[in-house]
């Protein structure tokens, strides 16, 4: 019996279940990297196709990195102000760091270094976490949740007929939902215009 056991095995054992749910998170992180010179740069920023079983695993754990990701950035944000640019080992840079507003500085970035290390604990790809709060994270800071959609696919894998599902970010590729205008007929009254609309 499996009470209480969620999520599903994708045939393998637990370690090569977190390992995979680590390399799908990475790999749709880094889609939105900068490839401009890559050889294998990703075809649309953002997405990845996968199949739907994997891509409903993945989700809860790209979308709880982003939303950690968020309160770090919110931390760096609030740290800002206590900051220096300064450049490091100079004398403005010593002197800074021999105030009470390094202090000050220190206690407010500490959570943004936790949220970055836990990321990486999460992710296990440094790169994936910089491009998490370098690009995708600052997108969704005014969003509670749901940063990510699943549309599963017409046509299977090939080979072994795998439904297949695209995983994406939402926010860039949103479909508007636009009302049709009702059209006007000639010798309609007003009225009967009127009624037609709210009705």
């Amino acid at each position: 019996m499996r009470h209480r056991k969620k999520g599903r095995k994708l045939g393998r054992s637990p370690k090569h279940q977190r390992a995979l749910l680590r390399s799908l998170a990475s790999a749709l992180f880094l889609t939105e990297r900068d490839a401009e010179f890559d050889d294998n740069k990703p075809k649309v920023p953002g997405r990845m196709i996968t199949t739907i079983s994997k891509a409903k695993e993945v989700r809860p754990l790209v979308e709880k990195c982003i939303t950690v990701a968020r309160r770090g950035l919110a931390a760096e944000k609030a740290a800002g102000e206590f900051g220096t640019n300064a450049d490091r080992g100079s004398d403005s840079w010593k002197s800074w760091r021999k105030s009470e507003r390094w202090s000050k500085w220190n206690a407010a970035i500490s959570p943004s270094i936790a949220a970055r290390r836990r990321c990486l604990q999460l992710l296990g790809n440094k790169q994936a976490v910089a491009v998490l709060f370098d690009s995708v994270a600052p997108r969704f800071v005014d969003r509670p949740g749901g940063y990510t959609r699943i549309l599963r696919l017409a046509k299977p894998r090939l080979g072994d007929a795998g439904t297949r599902a695209i995983i994406e970010f939402v926010g860039v590729r949103d479909r508007v939902v636009e009302r049709s205008v009702r059209p006007t007929f000639e010798g309609e009254t007003k009225h009967a215009q009127s009624a037609a609309a709210n009705g």
